[in-house]
Order: C-alpha cells, then structure tokens, then sequence
C-alpha cells in the first residue's frame, strides 16, 4: 500500500545534527497519521507520500522546518521561591510567555540554571535553532480507520505525534513536572 492522505506509517528513524551526531534512534517506530494532521514534520510527510513500506531516506530539515529557530526571548529569570523542592536543572514546568496575551499558547519551560535565589528557564525547544537529519524507514502502511480519521492521529501512536490538548484521549507524556504557571 502507499502512503497517501488517511494512512497510519510506521517509521523507523535515527535523528542527528547536521555534522552527523547522533541525537535519538527510534526504539520503537514513530506511527502517525499521513495527511496533514499534525502527526509529524510536513517535511517528512512530503518525502514519504507516496511511497511504502521498506522504502528508505535521508532528509535534512532546516530550523524553520523541525523546532523553529531559537527565541533568546524565551529565556527567563525567576525567584527561586516561586519552585519547589528539590529544584534541578533540567526540570520541566508549563507557563505563558509574558506578552500580556490571556489565550496565549503554554510553554514548556527548562531549568536550565539553578542559583541561590534564582532560576533561569529556557521556553525553547531543546532541538531549536538546529538542522536536523533524519534516516528513515517506512516499516508499514495502512489505512487510517474511521475513528484515527476523526480524531486526527493514529491511535496508539508514538514519536513525534502531536497531541491535542483537548482530547479526551490524550495522554501527557511529556514528563513535565506540575508546579508553578508562569507568566
């Protein structure tokens, strides 16, 4: 079967930097929904439409294309008050970038930097500002069923699908721990 709009793919990847670093192999494949649902890069989805499985690439994807480039604006500088304990950095917490917009969207913010009174915490994308590569490998294809075409993700899915927040499936498998809402 090849991939087209309302399909499930399984996707094997290996993601590195530009110069080739390793940065994950996908233990398990990355499943989504083909089509323009937000379950993956459209850059990714272009390079496999109409392919199947056992078909293989490589892509590079430029910032604007993966995680955006990096926003210094995203970097803030808290009371260290404000976090509970124990604080490390690399912690997760949800806020609101501080424009004054009440329906901004949520961040995840890392700890990037713990002082004695002070926190700093990035908004961006660990992978932001970067190139990427991926190698990938088309493992199967098959048709969506109605309710994945619904709910616009394949069910059961993993990698870089993007959840909604609004579903009542929707799991959070961010990690992010609960604390403070930053604004």
């Amino acid at each position: 079967m090849k991939i087209a709009k309302d399909t499930v793919v399984s996707v094997a990847y290996k993601l590195s930097d530009a110069q080739g670093n390793l940065i994950e192999e996908s233990d398990e494949p990355m499943v989504y929904l083909h089509g323009g649902y937000d379950g993956t890069f459209p850059k990714i989805e272009e390079a496999l439409d109409g392919h199947e499985a056992g078909y293989q690439t490589q892509i590079q994807l430029e910032p604007q294309d993966a995680f955006g480039e990096y926003d210094p604006e995203l970097v803030k500088v808290e009371a260290r008050s404000r976090f509970p304990e124990p604080l490390e950095v690399g912690m997760q917490f949800e806020g609101t970038p501080e424009d004054g917009e009440d329906d901004a969207d949520s961040l995840i913010y890392t700890v990037t930097d713990v002082a004695e009174d002070k926190v700093v915490l990035d908004g961006n994308h660990p992978l932001a500002g970067m190139a990427l590569r991926f190698a990938l490998s088309v493992q199967e294809v098959r048709t969506a069923t109605d309710d994945e075409i619904e709910h616009q993700h394949a069910h059961g899915a993993e990698g870089l699908e993007v959840l909604d927040e609004d579903e009542d499936d929707a799991e959070d498998e961010t990690g992010k721990q609960s604390g403070p809402t930053l604004h």
